[in-house]
């Protein structure tokens, strides 16, 4: 082992709070406190790890700083897939910094010269909702979520898709949060806190799973921070600051039943920090010796209040290496190489260190397949082939769950080359390879027999599912999960004013809509083992697993014989293995078997499921084409089949329905309907919800229906929130949509009506009756868009009290297609903007009064268009416009232009030219000033590079204008705010950058230089 201190490393003397190296092993950031403000800096490691390259002046050790927090940061993490990195403070904001590309070095602000930024960091979103210091923060795998926690008691889940979405707030904990930890599996997040408890939760539903405090009790004092850490197996569950026999320690924490047997002990001061390193390990082979079979270990490092670092091997029974006096002060944190090899220390006296190891003292890294394997005899389902949608609810924590699966697809494989009629037959009497008589017989066995007082039996019921129907069906065991927050994988809104309901991750506590309505989910299965539906076979299945209840071995096992056991007088086991049992309870939230047949409900409650069980078919078609459906779901007779994919529209939230409330107890009317009407989905009422619907100021709304009843009418109540300040008022109807701008507050009704308030809650004009239910409400500025279920739009400018847009029918765009409307907004000058699930996307022209195409996204000119030559390192990519939104944000410049290599350069130029100009005049019309000017600057250095000469000149000549004043020109100096004279002078030097146009720049040099003159 080598140990080094790179004096070089450092916050000017200032404490050090938090480090952590980037997945590439190429640079490390640290944050802590700066001069007068938080500091986030980035470091070269390549210094760190060579000493030559320490001596080697040109090697720059500092990459960037990055001063933006107003106060101290206490915590930096790297996303996992290398882009991002989220620091967060005491300013109560949670930063995402990522590189930016097409900028050069720069100094830093307010530093000498020397003091130069390497590369270029830039913050590309803000996350705000904490009211207190943020403590910690964590990606979780696949970068999905990211959470961050804080001195306000809670933890807040992010969605890491569309910042600044949030998932959930988690609450329970009475005392600051101080660390985070998220399960390497994706099933569970853990968070540890001053009131001497750790809770750890799922991120299925995002409800406790479990509250650990026995080891805790003892805990006097308190520590900065309580960084635990799970082990990379998903085994072992290590927390920071716990206590035994009044000694400090790092509790462990097994998975399986939530005990507290074990521990790291030997500190002589309070752990801050403990961190698993990102490897699982084998003992090393010596030259010569032939390979012996060994148990997979785990490595963790400790830091602790003692200024020492402990490194442990789960093979050994004393810790690896123990180093005292590391620092002057407190450990604050501690970051692994992805390889494993190598570990950063930092501490609050403002130094850091790094600790070097040798393969021949950790041992052999696993490799990721062999990693997987383990994942997978474990849980059932390897990450490397979990996608991020699966993480929710497919990992599979029961060996007989397992068996079922291995078992369900050796059935599909056999199905595929059967005939059809063969197929159906053998749905029916054959199960995953076993007779229904067999299954029930092994049922029978596992049943629960107890005898009471006076002799009589009495046998626990088990679920047994129908199986001679077709309910018990592949399918079921392969529920597709809903991430929470998010129904579909739609682009988001250009703004949060879109927003029309929660989201479905805000609907769980009032709706049983965490599982798929098909069935149990796996955890279901692996929690309910009483249940007794994944337990058939358990005793064919010892015979064929390596791992059984009773023999597995895990990476972690070696704890028991090294770790200090507890005492018997104070028995550590304080959470019951039971705490995950809980079927019955389960069954209360729908997720029991009875939910596969809504057909037997009538009420009009049935359409809400009817719904649920159809947005899950939704998502299930990518993953299962032929899972099961038709058996899953049960069709009400009527539904027309092509609308399933088409209910949800982004900016409502929840699944919608397709029929308006007027006709929602009688959905068979619906296939009478001419193709010719068109149908909008609409919100489904809720009897509370609250969204954002501004972010600069933050303005919140919040609705309460049915609030209270006076001589039998329902008020409902909209209370909004500002800056800290609150208004409220009622209205006589339900409330099924809002949104707001940081101007005004619109509400829709069931009875059709539509409300508009001020931001200071005046009522701005009488209600306006809208021609069909609401199906999306959007605000902009004085701006309001109403989308109505018939699908007619209309826009009003609520300042100057007159309609932009009147009653427009969608007919036109949405006629002689198979289309519906995917997502809607209104941009900040008022202009709507309909996209399709073509992929096709437009805007309504209020002059024109037409339905202008802006965006095409199986347009062959936007793939082929090859414009990279002429972007600008100065330029800075517009991704908030209009155009950009509707366009998907990442707008390739020639995704295709590479493999049309053979294409002739005149077709090639041709179809780049069609696009740009598209471009432009669609930015014109969309009022987009800022992508205007991008798009102009890009067309111009196109056609000076291409030597366009006539559509140059026609271009200057628009922005000059006429030179003397005539009553007869209809020439307007500006387009869209800007200046075109202005604009003028910013082209003229790209115009001077192509000889062949000198005569051309010198004219319109020579004109301007006139008109300023005048």
């Amino acid at each position: 082992m080598k140990l080094l201190k790179p004096s070089w490393v450092g916050h000017n003397g200032k404490p050090i709070f938090s480090v952590d190296i980037h997945p590439d092993g190429t640079k490390f950031a640290t944050g802590g406190q700066g001069e007068d403000s938080g500091k986030v800096v980035i470091w070269n490691m390549t210094p760190v790890l060579r000493e030559e390259a320490e001596k080697n002046e040109a090697t720059p050790k500092m990459l960037c700083q990055m001063d933006n927090h107003l106060a101290c940061v206490n915590c930096v993490r790297w996303s996992n897939n290398g882009q991002y990195l989220a620091s967060g403070g005491d300013d109560k904001l949670v930063m995402v910094w990522k590189r930016a590309t097409f900028i050069g070095p720069s100094t830093v602000f307010g530093s000498s010269s020397k003091l130069a930024n390497v590369e270029q960091w830039r913050c590309v979103t803000i996350l705000r909702n904490h009211t207190g210091d943020v403590m910690d923060v964590a990606w979780s795998p696949h970068d999905v979520w990211l959470a961050s926690c804080s001195v306000d008691n809670t933890v807040v889940v992010w969605n890491a898709r569309k910042f600044p979405e949030i998932v959930t707030s988690l609450r329970g904990h009475t005392g600051l949060v101080k660390g985070l930890t998220w399960d390497p599996v994706g099933k569970y997040i853990a968070s540890q806190a001053d009131d001497h408890s750790l809770k750890v939760w799922r991120t299925m539903d995002w409800q406790q799973e479990t509250n650990i405090t026995k080891p805790f009790n003892e805990c006097g004092g308190t520590t900065h921070v309580l960084r635990l850490s799970w082990s990379p197996d998903g085994q072992y569950l290590v927390s920071a600051h716990a206590m035994n026999n009044s000694g400090p320690t790092a509790q462990i924490i097994e998975r399986d039943g939530w005990k507290t047997n074990m521990d790291f002990v030997g500190h002589r001061k309070a752990v801050t920090v403990v961190k698993f390193n990102p490897k699982i390990f084998k003992k090393k082979q010596k030259n010569g010796s032939s390979p012996k079979p060994s148990c997979p270990y785990c490595c963790c490092a400790v830091g602790s209040k003692d200024r020492s670092l402990s490194v442990w091997l789960t093979s050994l029974k004393r810790p690896l290496v123990v180093i005292h006096d590391l620092f002057d002060k407190s450990i604050m944190d501690i970051s692994w190489t992805l390889n494993g090899l190598g570990i950063l220390v930092c501490s609050m006296d403002g130094t850091v260190a790094y600790l070097d190891f040798s393969q021949d003292e950790l041992g052999d890294p696993l490799n990721e397949d062999e990693k997987n394997a383990i994942h997978h005899n474990i849980y059932g389902k390897s990450l490397a082939i979990t996608t991020e949608a699966q993480l929710s609810t497919t990992i599979i924590e029961n060996p007989e769950m397992l068996k079922y699966q291995q078992e369900r697809q050796r059935e599909e494989l056999a199905r595929q080359s059967l005939p059809r009629e063969a197929q159906a037959h053998k749905l029916t009497s054959v199960v995953n390879g076993e007779s229904l008589e067999d299954i029930r017989k092994n049922l029978l066995k596992k049943q629960v027999e107890t005898r009471t007082a006076d002799g009589r039996r009495r046998i626990t019921p088990l679920c047994i599912a129908q199986l001679d129907t077709g309910d018990f069906s592949p399918a079921l065991f392969n529920s597709v999960p809903i991430l929470p927050g998010s129904v579909t994988q739609l682009p988001s809104q250009l703004s949060s004013d879109s927003n029309t309901a929660t989201s479905l991750g805000l609907r769980h506590s009032q709706e049983p809509m965490s599982t798929p309505a098909g069935g149990k989910s796996q955890d279901d299965a692996k929690d309910g083992v009483s249940s007794g539906l994944a337990q058939a076979n358990s005793t064919a299945l010892k015979s064929n697993l390596l791992l059984t209840a009773s023999t597995k071995m895990e990476p972690m096992k070696a704890l028991d014989s090294r770790f200090t056991e507890r005492s018997k007088a104070t028995p550590g086991a304080s959470i019951s293995s039971m705490a995950g049992l809980v079927p019955l309870d389960r069954g209360k939230d729908g997720s029991t078997l009875k939910e596969s047949k809504p057909k037997e409900e009538t009420s009009s409650d049935s359409e809400d499921k009817m719904t649920v069980a159809r947005s899950l078919s939704f998502k299930r078609k990518p993953h299962d084409p032929d899972g099961g459906d038709n058996q899953v779901e049960k069709r009400k007779k009527g539904r027309p089949r092509k609308s399933d994919q088409k209910m949800m529209t982004p900016g409502s939230g929840p699944p919608l329905q397709q029929v308006p409330p007027s006709s929602e107890k009688e959905p068979c009317r619906v296939a009478a309907v001419p193709m010719a009407v068109l149908q909008l989905p609409t919100p489904t009422p809720q009897k509370t919800f609250t969204l954002q619907v501004s972010m600069e100021p933050p303005v919140y709304l919040e609705v309460e229906n049915e609030f209270s009843t006076v001589s039998g009418a329902k008020l409902s109540q909209l209370r909004c929130s500002r800056e800290g300040r609150e208004w409220d008022t009622l209205l006589p109807s339900r409330v099924i949509s809002a949104a707001g701008s940081s101007d005004i507050v619109a509400v829709a009704c069931v009875d059709r009506m539509l409300s508009v308030f001020s931001a200071c809650g005046r009522r701005l004009l009488p209600a306006i009756l809208l021609p069909g239910p609401m199906s999306t409400l959007h605000c902009s500025g004085f701006y309001v868009m109403a989308l109505t279920a018939c699908a007619t739009l209309s826009v009003w400018d609520v300042q100057k009290q007159s309609a932009l847009v009147r009653n427009e029918s969608l007919q036109t765009i949405l006629s002689g297609t198979e289309c519906t409307v995917t997502q809607s907004l209104l941009t900040q000058q008022g202009v709507p903007v309909i996209s399709l699930s073509s992929g096709k996307s437009y805007c309504f022209n209020f002059s024109l009064e037409t339905w202008n195409l802006i965006a095409d996204k199986q347009d062959l000119l936007v793939q082929c268009a090859d414009f990279r030559n002429c972007l600008s390192s100065q330029d800075t990519a517009v991704s908030h416009g209009p155009l950009a939104v509707m366009q998907g944000r990442c707008l390739n410049a020639g995704r295709l232009a590479s493999r049309l290599s053979s294409t002739p350069h005149s077709l090639q130029q041709g179809m780049t030219l069609a696009f740009l100009e598209n471009q432009l005049a669609s930015a014109l019309i969309l009022r987009s000033s800022v992508e205007y000017r991008y798009w102009l600057l890009i067309y111009a250095r196109f056609l000076v590079n291409e030597g366009s000469d006539y559509r140059l000149r026609e271009l200057c000549k628009d922005l000059l204008g006429p030179v003397h004043k005539s009553a007869s020109s209809a020439w307007e100096p500006t387009t869209l705010g800007l200046r075109k004279r202005d604009l003028l002078k910013e082209l003229l030097p790209v115009i001077g950058q192509n000889l062949r146009f000198q005569r051309l720049f010198t004219e319109y040099q020579d004109q301007l230089e006139l008109l300023r003159g005048k």
